[in-house]
């Protein structure tokens, strides 16, 4: 699943404000320009307008991750991430998060979370990312379903005079990596950035496809498994009898 960046804000407001604003939930069409443009909690703040917004909703509604209200008056919007792709409510706001303000650290989420989710601890919001990014994809020739819709996060690389690496959403294109030197240190030089971005995307790549790999390797050994019981249980039954 590959949306655009003004779906993924489209999107993102209305997780938001049905979790911290349900009494003005479904959200009209104005309302959710409102949101879309929210100067708060929002990283990079847009300038959307109503036809931007109006276009993600229907590319929304075409995959199914919106759908219109028409009980009243005005047409309201709401989402169904949760039922498409089968959340738990500490995933959903986390994802929620990421999809509002970009990359964060585990920290960065726990702190920002509070209006959405009360986590226990940063043991709980790793746990959760960690389990949004070993969902199994669906098998090759086979459509996914709510349990088989792939990986949701991944960690990228962490950046140069960073303490914490940072976890972003595969709901769209990963996030350009730009380089970044620590405080103090000399001055890159234009080549040495050219070369350190290059380098940082393709690990950002990288870890990317590593996580899809070992949600399929953890996919195969889950039905060798089953078919190891299988076979035990077979050769019981024939002793038995």
């Amino acid at each position: 699943m590959q949306l655009h960046p003004i779906e993924l804000r489209v999107l993102g407001s209305l997780i938001e404000k049905e979790i911290a604003t349900p009494e003005n939930y479904p959200l009209s069409l104005n309302a959710l320009v409102n949101a879309c443009n929210q100067r708060s909690s929002r990283d990079p703040v847009l300038d959307l307008t109503e036809e931007e917004v109006r276009q993600a909703l229907h590319s929304l509604e075409d995959q199914s991750l919106v759908t219109p209200v028409r009980d009243s008056r005005v047409p309201k919007y709401e989402h169904r991430v949760r039922t498409v792709l089968n959340l738990r409510r500490d995933e959903t706001a986390i994802l929620c998060l990421l999809l509002l303000r970009g990359p964060q650290t585990p920290g960065e989420l726990r702190s920002r979370a509070d209006r959405l989710y009360t986590f226990d601890d940063l043991g709980a919001v790793i746990s959760t990312l960690e389990r949004l990014a070993s969902r199994p994809s669906p098998e090759a020739g086979q459509p996914s379903t709510n349990e088989t819709t792939g990986p949701l996060t991944v960690l990228l690389p962490r950046q140069p005079g960073s303490r914490e690496a940072r976890y972003a959403h595969l709901l769209g294109p990963l996030p350009d990596i730009s380089f970044a030197p620590p405080e103090n240190s000399h001055k890159a030089t234009e080549h040495d950035r050219i070369d350190a971005s290059g380098t940082t995307l393709r690990l950002s790549q990288l870890e990317a496809e590593v996580s899809l790999l070992t949600a399929a390797v953890q996919e195969l050994q889950t039905r060798v498994d089953q078919l190891q019981s299988k076979v035990q249980t077979g050769a019981q039954t024939g002793e038995s009898s």
